[in-house]
């Protein structure tokens, strides 16, 4: 859920080893904290859901403080399975929105899509990762059942996960995985995205963890408990086509700008009720620090959101 960012504009970036990552990796940021729609800002799960039976979505998300030993932040994301009438709904997170059509779990009307007109179900990508990472612990009654995320880049299309006849020819690359049980401990994750195609378009990423590789499988308290998801990048691998692709993050040493940006081009910042607040080029807006919130940065033809911290 973004709730919070509905008053800003497009783009959220942060950095990590040298490419655009998926906002609120770090699970830190959650909206509606302790209220019935309790979600990790910048994801999503049953209680934004759309479609025929989004009535009868219920909390299976909530904020933890379960955290490994070395991390750097104080909170992770758990997500769990219910079970309804001896239905079980699997735990689901997703960068986009859920669509509940069915009570039949494995129904083609049951799905996650990328809602690429909405900033609150999609999340911008225009770079080529060579892998997605997170950390998880994964509880499950059954030493059979695996979780599973699967990771979609994709063009400029509302594209479904599962992936349907309609969605498949705008397919970049994917990621996927099913794991097993983590007996109580913190294990690190790294699923290398394959690169495909037939589309060459990066625009959007759709990821999804669940709590069962299988639409209803597993035991109502399955859960996974998740923290600092991010996109690896190795230089020599990511595709030099879009290495003039224009982005701004923050990061822990203040702003930070693409090499892609002119030296002269003038930027703004803003704040969240329009008020300028600082100019200048990328070179002298480099490092520089911003109390918590978010941000409007403005150029000469786009716009970035960044999230301080």
């Amino acid at each position: 859920m973004k709730k919070i960012y509905t008053s800003c504009f497009i783009m959220i970036f942060t950095l990590s080893a040298f490419g655009q990552q998926i906002d609120n990796g770090s699970m830190e940021a959650w909206d509606d904290l302790g209220g019935s729609d309790e979600e990790p800002a910048n994801w999503n799960s049953f209680m934004s859901a759309t479609g025929g039976l989004s009535l009868f979505g219920s909390q299976q998300v909530e904020q933890s403080s379960d955290i490994r030993s070395d991390a750097t932040g104080m909170y992770s994301a758990r997500v769990f399975s219910k079970s309804t009438l001896g239905i079980v709904a699997n735990g689901n997170l997703t960068l986009g929105r859920i669509n509940m059509g069915s009570s039949t779990p494995d129904s083609e009307d049951n799905y996650n899509f990328s809602k690429i007109t909405n900033s609150e179900f999609s999340q911008d990508l225009t770079e080529l990762p060579d892998s997605i990472v997170f950390w998880v612990k994964f509880n499950s009654s059954s030493n059979q059942d695996s979780a599973r995320i699967h990771a979609i880049i994709h063009d400029a299309y509302e594209l479904h996960d599962p992936i349907n006849a309609s969605s498949s020819s705008h397919v970049v690359g994917a990621a996927g995985l099913n794991y097993s049980k983590t007996n109580g401990q913190w294990e690190r994750k790294s699923v290398p995205f394959v690169y495909n195609g037939p589309s060459s378009t990066p625009e959007f990423i759709l990821v999804t963890f669940t709590t069962n590789k299988i639409p209803g499988g597993g035991s109502a308290g399955d859960e996974i408990i998740l923290d600092d998801v991010s996109l690896v990048y190795n230089n020599t691998s990511v595709d030099q086509k879009f290495s003039n692709r224009q982005w701004v993050s923050y990061t822990i040493e203040g702003l930070l700008f693409s090499k892609s940006f002119p030296l002269d081009e003038e930027l703004n910042i803003y704040s969240t009720t329009g008020a300028l607040l600082k100019s200048g080029t990328p070179e002298g807006l480099q490092g520089l620090r911003l109390k918590n919130g978010i941000y409007l940065i403005s150029g000469k033809s786009q716009s970035f959101k960044v999230i301080a911290y």
